[in-house]
């Protein structure tokens, strides 16, 4: 199968380009190039690709792929709170744009990397499934919900739209994020000794590994057509349904010497959400994650200890936000977060 991959120059798209074609798929890539060179160790060996701007796609760059696999985006919710307007025209506008020239090109799957920060402030305790009501608090969740609103309306006979509800990601990838909670907290431990966590360590998080993130995305792509045809999937493990609490003193067991120091600063965070994995693995038989948070946290520890991890890498190099306001400093992008040729 050919398969269009958006993001692949990305942290999650970098995991996932080989598995792809470890399991016989051709890949393309497509990305703006923004986080390119977000590397931790020997750069990867990425699929063919095009360096475009989600915003700018056209019908060739759909032209004779049988899937599309769609995780680009601004990817947090720092970012998507700097810039809202940026986050709906990227996020959003561009991904249905994407979706409609895809169709009509006679891509016949379509799965979107959607994210379970769409149920926001579910509260409580009990297990959210894919029928819950979802109440997104940030812009980014928001632009999700939007993007699944309107591939739904595409759906028909020949188009099959897939909603990948991604619990938050960790773990390591050649292009390394340290803005999300796992990942963040590791280099926090090691740089510090600190497992610094500036919430009251209350919430539940959901957490999967971009391994696993990448398996089931594989898995999505060749299931049958009946199975995952305009649904909704929740992609994690109930055992990595975890307090934020609970993920740092995970990580203080995996990094010796590091001990938990939780300020509450920011008070009490209003996402909160346990969640319920069971319709995935029911749809994908065999299927089921293969990593814990304690796994992921030890995976992370000896990463950055073996590519020399600096603090200055850790907050400028591997943090989003402070990799656009730098290329925005120096102009290598415009206040549109387009790319300056």
């Amino acid at each position: 199968m050919r398969v269009l991959l958006t993001g692949h120059q990305g942290y999650l798209g970098t995991v996932m380009a080989p598995v792809l074609k470890a399991a016989g798929h051709d890949v393309v890539g497509l990305d703006s190039g923004l986080f390119a060179d977000c590397v931790l160790g020997p750069r990867p060996d990425d699929p063919p690709g095009r360096r475009v701007d989600l915003r700018d796609v056209t019908a060739e760059h759909v032209t004779g792929v049988d899937a599309v696999i769609h995780l680009a985006a601004l990817s947090n919710d720092p970012l998507g709170s700097l810039a809202p307007e940026l986050t709906y025209d990227i996020n959003h506008h561009a991904s249905v744009h994407l979706a409609r020239l895809a169709r009509d090109a006679g891509v016949r799957r379509f799965l979107y990397a959607s994210t379970c920060s769409v149920y926001g402030a579910a509260g409580g305790d009990d297990l959210v499934t894919e029928d819950a009501p979802l109440r997104p608090v940030t812009p980014y969740a928001e632009s999700k919900v939007r993007v699944e609103d309107d591939l739904h309306a595409l759906a028909d006979d020949d188009f099959t739209p897939v909603f990948m509800r991604n619990a938050t990601a960790f773990g390591f990838s050649p292009r390394l994020r340290a803005d999300i909670v796992l990942n963040n907290l590791v280099g926090h431990a090691l740089l510090s000794g600190e497992v610094l966590v500036l919430s009251d360590g209350t919430p539940w998080r959901p957490l999967v590994h971009a391994a696993d993130i990448a398996r089931a995305f594989t898995a999505a792509l060749t299931a049958p057509r009946e199975a995952v045809h305009d649904r909704a999937f929740n992609i994690g493990s109930e055992v990595n349904n975890v307090t934020v609490a609970e993920i740092a003193g995970q990580v203080a067991e995996a990094v010796t010497g590091s001990k938990v120091v939780i300020t509450g600063e920011t008070g009490a965070d209003p996402r909160s959400y346990r969640v319920d994995f069971s319709r995935f693995r029911a749809a994908i038989s065999g299927f089921d994650c293969e990593w814990t948070v304690k796994q992921g946290a030890l995976e992370l520890a000896d990463a950055y200890r073996k590519f020399d991890l600096t603090r200055e890498d850790f907050e400028q190099r591997y943090t989003r936000l402070a990799v656009l306001r730098a290329a925005s400093d120096v102009g290598t992008v415009d206040d549109t977060l387009r790319r300056r040729r």
